[in-house]
């Protein structure tokens, strides 16, 4: 086992981000990366105070041939995971390549789904506006119960794609439930497509989140234009063009975080530490709920230029229970 596996094994075991174990050597993220990929070999200044905060010998560190930890006194590290039953998992370059295909496949099918359950509501609100306006040769409850069928028809589809996903991920299940440890190579690799994905990745987040922002617009100003015949039809249009937006912005966004999430994952970085990945048991219950409450208050209300409020209020509410959840790890 070379340094730079060594310095993963070691730094994960600790459940420590790259950033975590940069600030505790005083170096960037940077530096920490390339010495995981074999790039670069920190100094021996560096490697001693490596040996300290892991609590090995720089024989272990230094000496490829020495496989097995070899412990030096050191300071007790609390990482936060105390009790916490620890399985450790080797992924080889096969299984990693297989994984990124897969995921790639799956944040297309789960940003589909996504904004497929965005859209649903757009022929209820067409058909309902221009039925209520006498547009349409159709009574206003027909004409709800048309647009409805559509919308069950659009969230059934989404959902039998969420269920396929969900499936389909059932062999990597472990990358959830045990702590990993990558195979020579295979840190090195991922990283580096991570590294040429970057740029889009934040690309797409802001264009993400721009259309989301800029979505109420249309509807604001046909709100200030008044009212009337003509005020109605733009009504139903602009909350029309709202939900489009919505659906383009968020869809750009979910698709763009999973492929972050599938490099991550397998670095066991960002929201996929092992603390984190620990906290994020029950995201699958969080996000359900909300998504019962969306419909629910929709359809009491048949108000779906207000409801959508749900999910950016969900999006604040999921960042601070995240928190509290690593907390009560922490706690235990």
């Amino acid at each position: 086992m070379i340094l730079a596996d060594k310095i993963i094994e070691n730094r994960k075991k600790n459940g420590w981000s790259q950033e975590e174990l940069a600030e505790k050597l005083g170096v960037s993220r940077q530096s920490v990366s390339k010495w995981e990929s074999a790039q670069a070999v920190p100094d021996m200044k560096k490697i001693l105070m490596l040996s300290e905060i892991f609590g090995v010998t720089t024989d272990y560190l230094m000496k490829d041939e020495i496989e097995a930890v070899v412990p030096a006194e050191a300071a007790p590290v609390d990482d936060g995971l105390d009790g916490l039953e620890e399985t450790v998992r080797r992924v080889s370059m096969e299984e990693a390549s297989a994984f990124l295909a897969y995921n790639e496949k799956a944040a297309r099918k789960v940003a589909a789904g996504v904004v497929l359950c965005i859209l649903s509501p757009i022929t209820v609100i067409v058909l309902g506006g221009l039925a209520e306006m006498g547009r349409i040769r159709m009574e206003v409850p027909t004409a709800e119960v048309a647009g409805t069928v559509v919308l069950l028809v659009m969230v059934a589809i989404a959902v039998a794609g969420f269920v396929k996903v969900g499936m389909d991920s059932a062999k990597y299940e472990f990358l959830e439930s045990a702590d990993i440890d990558a195979e020579y190579g295979v840190t090195g690799m991922v990283r580096e497509r991570r590294d040429r994905y970057a740029e889009q990745h934040t690309r797409l987040l802001i264009i993400g989140i721009m259309l989301c922002i800029l979505s109420a617009v249309p509807l604001l100003m046909t709100e200030l234009a008044g009212s009337g015949n003509g005020t109605d039809l733009l009504s139903v249009g602009s909350l029309v063009v709202l939900l489009v937006m919505c659906a383009v912005g968020i869809g750009m966004i979910v698709l763009t975080c999973c492929r972050q999430g599938g490099y991550d994952r397998l670095l066991e970085e960002g929201d996929y530490t092992r603390l984190n990945k620990r906290a994020g048991k029950y995201d699958g219950i969080f996000w359900a709920i909300a998504t019962a409450v969306y419909l629910g208050w929709s359809f009491v209300t048949m108000d779906w230029k207000l409801t959508w409020i749900v999910w950016p209020i969900a999006g604040v509410l999921y960042a601070a229970y995240r928190e509290v959840m690593k907390a009560i790890i922490r706690g235990r």
